[in-house]
C-alpha cells in the first residue's frame, strides 16, 4: 500500500463553464506554440510510430489484487489533470475507460517532469509504471515513464459540459465517443450484436457470408426509390443497390445452399428516428426450408443478441419493456384490418365490394382503378393497425400479406390471394421481412411484368423493375428456400435504447453545414 494521498480538493485544470471562441483561438495557440517547442527539443510527438501496450484501464482494476506492484504499459489520452507543485495526477481514457496516472518529479526525473508539465487535457501518452492503490482507494498506475505519443491540437470539451450538441456530435463523432462513455458503449455493444448474429447464422443454421455487389444496374429486391451514378468508363448509369435479396438467391440458385450478407443498402427516401437512407442490412436465404425456419431464425438472432449484450431476454426501451424470449405472436394481417376496422374482408371477394368498404370507412383514392381488394388491406392495415397504441409492440409477426405488395413471396396454397411472407414487430417498428421465397419463374415474370407496368406508368415510383436476369436464374431452377432480412440498425436501437437511427450509426447522413 502506498503513502500517496490524493488531494481530491486540488483544483481542477478546466474551469466549470464553456470557454468563449476567443479562449478556444488562444488555447489553440498555445498547443501549437508547444509543438514547435517540442519540435526544437527533439521530442516530434508525430515521429513516434509505436508503443507496446500491455495493459488497459478496466483489466488492471478488475484484476488489482493480482496487478498490484506489477509493471504496466498503458496508453490513452489525458483527460484531466490535477497538478500539485511536484506530483500529479491525470486521468487517462483508453478503449476500455479510464484510470488514474500518479506523476512524481521525484520517479520521472526533473527534466521529464518539466516536460511533462506542458502536457495538456486531449494529449495522447503512454506510461509505464507499477500499479498501487492511493490512500483514498483509487487504483492507479505509479508513472515511471511519461511519453507523449500525440499532441492534440484543439480543445476538447470541458468535462462539465461535454458535447451535447446534437448535431455536432454526429458531425465529429471522434470527439463524441472522446467525451461520452454511452456513446462508446453504444457502438461497443453493436459490434457485439453483429459478431452475435454471425455466430447464430453460422453455427446454428449453417450459413456462409458472402459479398454481393453495391453497384448494379437493376435496383430489385424490395419496393424503394433508388440512387442513381454514372459509371465514366463503361458510360453507363448504375445504381446503388436497395437490397441484397436476389444476388443472394442466384446463389442458391448456384448451389450455395446457405448464404447471408450484412451490408449497407441506400434508398432515396425520407429521414427520420428510423430512417436512413444509408443503413445496415442482413439478409439470409437458405435452401430447403420456409417461413417457419426464418421465423425461428428471427427469434434465436434477436434473443441470443439480447442475450450478449444486457444478458437478459427483456429489452428495456424508454419506458416500455418487451420480452423477446421465443415463441413470438403471431397475427394475420387481413384478421388485424377487419379487428380495427370491423370491415369484413373475410367475406369480399372482390376488388369493388373491397373499394367500395374502403371508401365508405372514409379513405381517399385518386385513381380506383389501380387498387385492389390486396392492396385497400395492405393500406389499410398501415394507416389504422401500425398506429393502434401497443398493438404491434410484440414481439409478434405479422403475416398474410396481400399478393400484390410481395412480388418475390410464395402464394399461400390455402388462399392464392395471399403470400409466404411475415414482417415481425417490435415496439411497433417493423424489423424484419421474410418469405418462402418464389422460385416459379413463369409466375416470377408475371408479377415483375405487372410491378414494371406500374413503374412505367408513373403508378408506384417504388415498384419493383423488370430482372429478366433473375427471372433466367430461377428457370435454372432454385429449390424451395427461406429468405429473410432483418434491418441491423433498429435491433441495435432497441438493444440499447437508443432514441434515434443517427446514434447507432457511427457516421450518419448529414446535411452538409452552411457555410
Amino acid at each position: 500500500m502506498s503513502d500517496v494521498k490524493e488531494q481530491k480538493a486540488a483544483a481542477p485544470e478546466a474551469e466549470e463553464r464553456e470557454l468563449t471562441e476567443k479562449e478556444i483561438g488562444e488555447q489553440r495557440q498555445i498547443k501549437r506554440k508547444k509543438l514547435e517547442e517540442l519540435r526544437e527539443m527533439g521530442r516530434d510527438p508525430y515521429l513516434v510510430e509505436t508503443f507496446d501496450v500491455s495493459a488497459h484501464s478496466a483489466d488492471i482494476k478488475d484484476n488489482f489484487d493480482a496487478m498490484e506492484d506489477q509493471e504496466v504499459r498503458v496508453a490513452g489520452r489525458i483527460m484531466a489533470f490535477r497538478r500539485m507543485g511536484k506530483v500529479a495526477f491525470v486521468d487517462m481514457q483508453d478503449k476500455q475507460g479510464r484510470i488514474q496516472i500518479f506523476v512524481a518529479r521525484d520517479n520521472i526525473t526533473a527534466d521529464e517532469y518539466n516536460v511533462f508539465k506542458t502536457y495538456d487535457v486531449g494529449d495522447i501518452i503512454g506510461v509505464v509504471g507499477e500499479v498501487f492503490k492511493t490512500k483514498t482507494g483509487e487504483i492507479s498506475v505509479r508513472a515511471a515513464q511519461v511519453s507523449l505519443l500525440c499532441k492534440s491540437l484543439q480543445v476538447l470539451p470541458n468535462k462539465w459540459h461535454g458535447l451535447k450538441d446534437t448535431d455536432l456530435r454526429y458531425r465529429q463523432r471522434y470527439v463524441d465517443l472522446i467525451m461520452n462513455e454511452d456513446v462508446r458503449d453504444t457502438f461497443t455493444k453493436r459490434a457485439k450484436i453483429i459478431s452475435t448474429m454471425r455466430k447464430v447464422l453460422e453455427e446454428d443454421y449453417d450459413l456462409i457470408e458472402v459479398e454481393t455487389p453495391v453497384l448494379g444496374n437493376i435496383a430489385g429486391g424490395a419496393a424503394a426509390r433508388p440512387f442513381w451514378t454514372h459509371h465514366n468508363t463503361l458510360d453507363i448509369d448504375m445504381t446503388l443497390r436497395i437490397s441484397l435479396e436476389l444476388h443472394l438467391k442466384r446463389l442458391i440458385v448456384g448451389g450455395l445452399d446457405g448464404v447471408y450478407e450484412i451490408g449497407k443498402v441506400f434508398r432515396n427516401e425520407g429521414m427520420d428516428k428510423n430512417h436512413s437512407p444509408e443503413f445496415t442490412s442482413m439478409e439470409a436465404y437458405k435452401a430447403y426450408v420456409n417461413l417457419e425456419t426464418m421465423m425461428d431464425l428471427m427469434e434465436q438472432v434477436t434473443y441470443k443478441c439480447a442475450m450478449a449484450v444486457n444478458g437478459s431476454p427483456i429489452i428495456k426501451y424508454g419506458d416500455k419493456e418487451f420480452d423477446v424470449t421465443p415463441p413470438w405472436n403471431k397475427i394475420d394481417m387481413t384478421e388485424a384490418v377487419i379487428k380495427a376496422t370491423g370491415i369484413p374482408f373475410d367475406k369480399i371477394d372482390s376488388d369493388e365490394e373491397a373499394l367500395k368498404a374502403a371508401k365508405d370507412y372514409g379513405m381517399k383514392f385518386e385513381d380506383e382503378s389501380e387498387w385492389s381488394r390486396g392492396k385497400i388491406i395492405a393500406e389499410m392495415f398501415e394507416d389504422y393497425c401500425e398506429d393502434i397504441p401497443g398493438f404491434l409492440d410484440g414481439p409478434c409477426f405479422v403475416c398474410g400479406h396481400p399478393l400484390e405488395i410481395s412480388p418475390l413471396a410464395k402464394k399461400d396454397p390455402k388462399d392464392p390471394r395471399i403470400t409466404r411472407r411475415f414482417e415481425a414487430y417490435i415496439n411497433g417498428w417493423e424489423i424484419s421481412n421474410a418469405f418462402s421465397e418464389l422460385n416459379d419463374p413463369i409466375d416470377q415474370y408475371e408479377r415483375f411484368a405487372e410491378q414494371q407496368r406500374q413503374l412505367d406508368a408513373g403508378i408506384d415510383d417504388e415498384a419493383h423493375p423488370m430482372d429478366t436476369d433473375f427471372v433466367n436464374a430461377l428457370e435454372v431452377g432454385m429449390p424451395p428456400t427461406g429468405g429473410i432480412g432483418i434491418g441491423v440498425d433498429r435491433l441495435v436501437m432497441l438493444l440499447t435504447d437508443s432514441a434515434t437511427i443517427r446514434d447507432v450509426q457511427l457516421f450518419p447522413v448529414m446535411k452538409p453545414e452552411a457555410k
